[in-house]
């Protein structure tokens, strides 16, 4: 099979796992670092590839903007237009097609939107977003859906369901009817799985998708938009015992150390958020015992110590504490890629380190131990 998740090893819901694709494999858990605009903010793909990264994003919404699908499809698709060679996952563009709250309307044929460029409007059907991930050319497209705001009634919830299932069938059908109209990338398409923080209508919706086909993967939406963590970990749990085993689950973006861990412990597989290196230009870095850190903290000044001193990236290995805290208060472009490259390997290392504790099944005291630690860091200072 082209595409294939081998489950290696279980420790409770927590997985190691390996999902392949026509680019490459992916041990999991894993994060993958989002590259919005066909790029990683501030670093080059030989970078991301260094920091042990081996899946990234990409979204539908900003490429489609700009430069335009069709000229990336003509240009040689999104791997040899960004230069990475690994695999690739697009988003539909819905989260932040529904993010346009004061100029876009849905109805039950898409979503018109006004362009946060040019206010130019435009239409996502499920059947257009089909069109425009294939000729991007991923290795993992996500079928379009409504995500509702976090917080809505059970109502909103059960309609955006409804929704998102019917549009889930139009994009089954055109992206099956895609593979047949002549060369084309090998692709995948993962349903996404809604319905807010009420857990009847996120166990009917997941068993209605399984009805639908034998997906190769689950996305996990709705989640990390306002909801208490607590609700976050009870949906999860839920979606645990409905969700096949033999398939990748992945959660939609949630990428913090500590959501990461949590959501590792009730089994999802693939994460992904802008955090990293949106923190990283802000200043902020994450730490095993001090938590997050904010490096223009007057703290730092004489700080000769590694940001991180059990963390391998370049900015660990070659820099210290107050040098990054220099670059940061002067606003020195070199200081968001340095941070950026350390939180990035943050979060892929962690990835690395749960994989090992699940196959050597220690992961639970692992998992506690160093949650422990980090939070006490975080709430130290």
């Amino acid at each position: 099979m082209m595409f294939e998740y081998s489950l290696e090893s279980a420790e409770g819901a927590a997985r190691a796992g390996v999902l392949s694709t026509p680019h490459g494999r992916i041990h999991t858990p894993s994060f993958m670092p989002v590259g919005t605009a066909g790029t990683v903010k501030g670093l080059i793909m030989e970078e991301v590839k260094e920091l042990g990264a081996r899946m990234v994003l990409a979204n539908t919404y900003h490429l489609y903007l700009r430069p335009g699908h069709e000229l990336i499809d003509d240009l040689g698709g999104l791997h040899h237009f960004m230069r990475w060679d690994g695999p690739i996952l697009t988003d539909s563009g819905g989260f932040q097609v529904f993010s346009l709250s004061g100029t876009r309307r849905v109805h039950d044929d898409g979503v018109d939107f006004k362009s946060h460029i040019d206010g130019s409007v435009h239409t996502f059907t499920p059947e257009f977003v089909m069109e425009i991930q294939r000729a991007l050319g991923a290795d993992i497209v996500m079928a379009f859906d409504e995500c509702p705001p976090g917080g809505c009634d059970q109502r909103t919830a059960k309609e955006s369901v409804e929704r998102t299932l019917k549009w889930l069938k139009r994009c089954r059908d055109r992206f099956t009817a895609l593979e047949t109209e002549g060369p084309s990338p090998v692709q995948s398409l993962f349903p996404v799985l809604q319905g807010n923080v009420f857990d009847a209508i996120r166990r009917e919706h997941a068993s209605r998708v399984l009805e639908l086909a034998d997906w190769h993967g689950y996305g996990i939406g709705g989640l990390s938009v306002g909801e208490s963590k607590q609700d976050m970990w009870r949906i999860l749990e839920i979606l645990h015992d409905v969700l096949p085993t033999n398939r990748p689950r992945y959660l939609m973006g949630v990428g913090y150390p500590d959501d990461l861990l949590e959501a590792i412990a009730r089994g999802c597989d693939l994460f992904d958020c802008v955090a990293p290196t949106r923190n990283a230009r802000h200043g902020s870095a994450w730490t095993r015992e001090e938590g997050q850190v904010n490096l223009k903290s007057a703290r730092f000044r004489r700080d000769t110590r590694p940001l991180d001193p059990g963390c391998d990236c370049y900015a660990c290995v070659h820099y210290d504490r107050a040098y990054l805290r220099h670059l940061v208060v002067a606003a020195e472009w070199l200081a968001a890629r340095l941070l950026s490259m350390h939180n990035l390997r943050f979060l892929v290392r962690l990835g690395e380190q749960a994989r090992d504790q699940i196959v050597g099944g220690d992961f639970e005291i692992w998992r506690q131990d160093w949650l422990e630690l980090y939070r006490k860091g975080g709430s130290a200072k």
